[in-house]
């Protein structure tokens, strides 16, 4: 057996291995994990897999030093942007329509990074620490068991629940400074920034506290000129800003920034665990609302209806599949591929204007739209088009009198 799913296979499997390799953001649980392997015989390397996150290189440093670990960062924005964010817009990876999906689209990147560099640096065990009431537990637990790393793997808080004070009074005994003031636990990449445990316990009392929140902040020193963004789509991919090339990491942190500044892209909703146990979350994602909605637009504009509505069964699929870390299944790829020859067709542009807490579209501009832009004129045109036919047919109006 090599899955790792307590403390105490943690301690034991220590003792059995040359090169442990952990997943580590920082934070508290991935902290503690550092603080539960002091002392052993085996190597330990912690690997920051940046996807887009506000990476602190001075205080994730700090922590290794204290720790005495190697660190590794490695940036993988742009895999995730051109693996997984663009399918993401595509399929309207909505959370039952609720919230824009997000950590489930960063996991296959995740652990292709974590595989990775274990095999080039001969680790024999890969830690995270996803925790019973995250789905992540299964998304990573999943990717990794379906990969080719054949050493010990999973997470020491799978069967292992220690309370947030506890490990925060842990990490302080040992000298760690600033733990004891986070409230919440989180999960960040460049597509969204979410929220969960701590304050945000119990549904029916919580309060979210504004220091959660980083893009979704009114700031009128990064509004946009007269307060519109446009952007433009080739193909189904997003292609430009205002008329400006961007490449799709730019493009992202360029609209979670301005577009963030109106407080436009917070979410708070339910995800579910393995057996069906709902957990609350809170998010923020200024560029998932804009650019999901500018896909959505165009789409309808430019698609048959009958296709879009195939198109959303196939979205619903699609997302399935990677809220459940079933990436690549053959569910999922059959459903990218019809949404992928969907998306071959939207091409155009959407501008919106932007208050706080909104974005309206004021202008919808498709290639081949499907749209009608002078209602008055094509009602004229079609009664006359259609009273010729009916007249070219051989019936009279006086026939149904």
């Amino acid at each position: 057996m090599k899955k790792i799913q307590s403390l105490g296979d943690l301690y034991e499997m220590s003792n059995k291995v040359q090169h442990i390799l952990t997943l580590f953001s920082g934070g508290l649980d991935s902290t503690y994990v550092l603080e539960s392997l002091k002392g052993v015989s085996a190597k330990v390397t912690a690997l920051v897999v940046d996807v887009g996150d506000t990476v602190d290189e001075d205080e994730l440093y700090m922590i290794a030093r204290h720790y005495d670990v190697e660190l590794k960062i490695v940036d993988a924005k742009k895999d995730f942007a051109e693996q997984s964010l663009v399918r993401a817009i595509q399929s309207q990876a909505y959370y039952f329509g609720d919230y824009p999906v997000s950590s489930s689209l960063s996991r296959p990147i995740l652990i292709q990074k974590a595989v990775e560099l274990a095999n080039e640096l001969g680790c024999d065990a890969i830690i995270h620490t996803a925790n019973q009431s995250q789905n992540s537990l299964r998304r990573l637990n999943g990717a990794l068991g379906k990969s080719d790393f054949k050493g010990f793997y999973g997470s020491p808080y799978q069967f292992s629940a220690l309370s947030r004070e506890s490990k925060k009074s842990a990490l302080v005994k040992s000298g760690l400074k600033g733990f004891e003031s986070r409230v919440a636990s989180g999960d960040s990449n460049l597509w969204c920034r979410e929220f969960e445990s701590g304050v945000l316990d119990d549904p029916e009392n919580f309060d979210v506290p504004e220091s959660l929140f980083i893009w979704s902040i009114w700031n009128p020193e990064f509004h946009l000129l007269n307060n519109e963004i446009k952007v433009s789509f080739e193909n189904g991919c997003p292609k430009s800003i205002n008329g400006l090339p961007f490449d799709i990491v730019d493009m992202v942190d360029f609209i979670n920034t301005h577009v963030g500044s109106y407080e436009i892209g917070r979410y708070i909703g339910f995800d579910h665990l393995e057996e069906d146990e709902k957990v609350l979350e809170v998010r923020e994602a200024p560029a998932a609302t804009i650019l999901m909605k500018a896909y959505k637009l165009l789409e309808i504009s430019i698609l048959p209806t009958d296709l879009l509505k195939i198109k959303a069964m196939h979205n619903d699929l699609w997302t399935q599949e990677a809220v459940e870390g079933r990436w690549d299944s053959m569910l999922q790829k059959a459903s990218y591929a019809f949404i992928s020859s969907a998306a071959k067709e939207i091409t155009g542009s959407v501008k919106f204007k932007l208050s706080r807490g909104q974005a309206l579209a004021n202008s919808i501009v498709a290639e081949n739209p499907k749209y009608i832009r002078d209602r008055d004129g094509w009602e004229i045109m079609t009664t006359e088009e259609r009273c010729v036919n009916f007249s070219n047919s051989g019936f009279k109006l006086t026939d149904f009198a």
